[in-house]
């Protein structure tokens, strides 16, 4: 699967399930195991499961492969390998602590959320309406045209 497409997978799963402060990072020149971090918070042990079992899920249905999924019994670190990409899905104390975008964070990658995908995609109607509103409704002027000027024959 393609790298774009799985990190696009991966974070409308963790939106789905109401994922805080999703970060992902291009490793590409850091290792040569993977080639994204992603991280996000889960409020309690359980959202953190439910948050790795969607990731789990979405990226399977979506034709990817998971590698493993690691800390599922605790839940208060999830990690799920899917090979291309990484998943850290932590409690807030523990990603304060561990502090990971410290070691990933080089290169940031930028993502729309699905809200922000969503709400570009009704811009353009909008926008154009909006427009049209603003304009006032003047009927067109004829465009006067100068006559062109006859060469004198001599």
């Amino acid at each position: 699967m393609d790298i774009r497409k799985l990190q696009r997978v991966i974070v409308d799963a963790l939106e789905d399930v109401k994922a805080q402060d999703i970060r992902v990072f291009n490793t590409v020149e850091q290792t040569e195991l993977f080639d994204r971090v992603v991280i996000a918070t889960g409020t309690s042990n359980r959202q953190t499961r439910a948050l790795a079992a969607n990731v789990r899920d979405k990226v399977k249905q979506a034709g990817g492969q998971v590698i493993s999924l690691e800390g599922d019994d605790g839940g208060e670190w999830v990690l799920v390998d899917l090979g291309d990409a990484v998943v850290h899905i932590m409690q807030p104390a523990v990603r304060d602590y561990y502090r990971l975008e410290e070691l990933w964070g080089d290169k940031p990658v930028r993502l729309k959320s699905a809200a922000d995908r969503a709400q570009t995609a009704k811009k353009p109607a909008a926008a154009r309406k909006q427009a049209a509103a603003k304009k006032p409704a003047t009927a067109k002027k004829p465009v006067a045209r100068k006559a062109a000027a006859k060469p004198s024959a001599a």
